[in-house]
């Protein structure tokens, strides 16, 4: 379920430079909420919360100590770090947790590099902008499973069977194994609860502890599945909840899968169509010859083994990722054409930088433990097939729903899950399920017609499941709708947020 949101960092003006250890303030004493909380989380919801400053622009940092296994909650802790930029407005609200997706997305970094697109000077003036990073991302307690030169080994190593055929899907059994295992040993039980319901319930105390008696939350891509779950644990306590970019909980990952790739290919076709229009466009004539020339270019990059100066060759699943993260917005459209170019000439430089870029590679050949995160989320939260067979199958109706990109797509990530999830030492614990919501207060689901990652279909299913759901529709590319400068998506979410107010309609903006 290639989820992730592609949100570039934000520049962020210089500001007074505060001192990291400064107490500044006392959380105020937790708000129960309408769902009771039994004794035994009683020690959780009252620890009170010391806040310091941090990062830049009046920030302020704190840890909240949670439950590693909510089922068990003496069995363990972590630690989450948790970020604010807290109004001074006298119509202040209260807090607005906010989560840019993944699974393995940092709210933390979310609020103190991105801020204005986290939030807009609308919503930073009635509320706390609270991020934190879930468990197991960045500041919290981190899964950990391959170091650097090992990760380079597990992503980029080129295999010497061709890729998509059974002797390749076979030599990823023991790949697959191996890294499970490094997450496994490396990581601990914390490893076993990172699904969704865990961070749910995490985000419940987080509620508490900021003194809110009802969530207020805006989550985009993987973060809407964490607020599907919420509401469902926890309906009474959802207060205005937007779900931007839905996952859909109801259908199986293989279906997920296939969806999702086939929006990868509209966003393809529309990318392409809108680069024809232009005079720099690596491809040339009808929609159907650049589709064509796209094909040509992948099955030549594919045997051609163009290597970089560090030394990695760029493959098939390489090259899938490569494409699919500038496809998640628009604004990088231009980016896409530039590496295509690139290839043309015998060039891998750029599609390494968009690997690496999804793949969370720093300069330094270290990386972030995304990665780790998404797997590690998906084999908890979804069911896969258990064999080869079954991962094959999904392959076939992934290359028959995007007859372009889809194969190679599927390389570097339907079939390193779906094989991992197979081989992982912790059994799924959700299903697909419809999420009603009984006695929710309203949640706007908020979906863009031609969304890859996240396609229009899962927003107007999830609309459509809670009870109390609406749709509000952005007519576009890319992947998610707030602060994607359509004015009406903003306005709409907005007044929503800050006054309650549902739309008569879906404004279809």
């Amino acid at each position: 379920m290639r989820t992730r949101i592609g949100i570039s960092v934000v520049a962020l003006g210089v500001a007074l430079a505060l001192i990291l250890s400064a107490c500044v303030s006392a959380a105020p004493k937790s708000a129960p909420g309408i769902e009771p909380v039994p004794s035994s989380l009683s020690k959780f919801y009252d620890q009170t919360l010391t806040w310091h400053s941090c990062e830049s622009g009046g920030l302020t940092c704190t840890t909240v100590t949670t439950p590693i296994d909510w089922a068990h909650p003496s069995a363990g802790s972590l630690k989450l770090a948790v970020i604010r930029h807290a109004t001074t407005s006298s119509t202040r609200i209260g807090s607005l947790l906010v989560n840019p997706g993944g699974p393995g997305g940092s709210g933390y970094d979310f609020v103190a590099q991105s801020l204005d697109y986290a939030a807009d000077a609308t919503l930073r003036k009635d509320f706390d902008i609270v991020g934190w990073d879930p468990r197991g991302v960045g500041k919290s307690s981190p899964i950990t499973c391959l170091e650097g030169p090992a990760m380079d080994t597990f992503l980029y190593a080129v295999s010497p069977y061709p890729e998509g055929s059974d002797a390749w899907l076979q030599s990823r059994v023991p790949i697959e194994k191996a890294y499970a295992a490094a997450c496994a040993k490396n990581s601990g039980p914390l490893l076993g609860h990172i699904d969704a319901e865990s961070n749910a319930r995490d985000m419940d105390l987080m509620r508490a502890l900021l003194g809110d008696t009802k969530l207020n939350y805006l989550g985009f891509s993987y973060g809407t599945f964490f607020g599907a779950h919420y509401a469902k644990l926890f309906p009474k306590n959802v207060g205005r909840m937007v779900l931007d970019g839905p996952v859909d909980p109801s259908i199986t990952e293989p279906v997920d899968f296939t969806t999702q790739m086939g929006g990868f290919e509209s966003a393809f076709r529309a990318y392409l169509t809108d680069c024809l229009t232009g005079s720099s466009c690596p491809f040339s004539g009808t929609l159907d010859d650049a589709l064509a020339q796209a094909r040509a270019l992948i099955a030549q990059v594919g045997t051609e083994g163009l290597t970089i100066k560090d030394g990695r060759t760029l493959d098939l699943s390489s090259l899938g990722t490569a494409i699919s993260y500038p496809l998640y917005s628009r604004d990088s459209w231009p980016d896409l054409s530039t590496m295509f170019a690139q290839l043309q000439k015998g060039d891998a430089d750029a599609a390494f930088q968009f690997a690496d870029g999804y793949n969370g590679r720093n300069d330094d050949g270290t990386y972030s433990e995304e990665n780790n995160v998404y797997t590690a989320a998906l084999c908890l939260d979804g069911v896969f097939p258990d064999s080869l067979a079954g991962t094959r199958a999904t392959m076939d109706t992934i290359a028959q729903a995007a007859p372009t990109i889809g194969a190679i797509f599927s390389y570097s990530d339907w079939v390193q899950v779906s094989i991992a999830c197979q081989n992982w030492p912790y059994k799924s614990v959700l299903h697909p399920e419809k999420i009603a919501a009984k006695g929710a207060a309203p949640i706007m689901v908020v979906g863009t017609t031609n969304d890859p990652a996240t396609p229009y279909t899962g927003a107007q299913s999830l609309a459509s499941q809670l009870d109390s759901g609406f749709l509000v529709t952005r007519t576009g590319e890319g992947h998610t709708a707030y602060g994607s400068g359509n004015a009406c998506i903003d306005s709409t979410v907005d007044t929503y947020l800050v006054k309650g107010t549902v739309p008569a309609k879906d404004p279809q903006c």
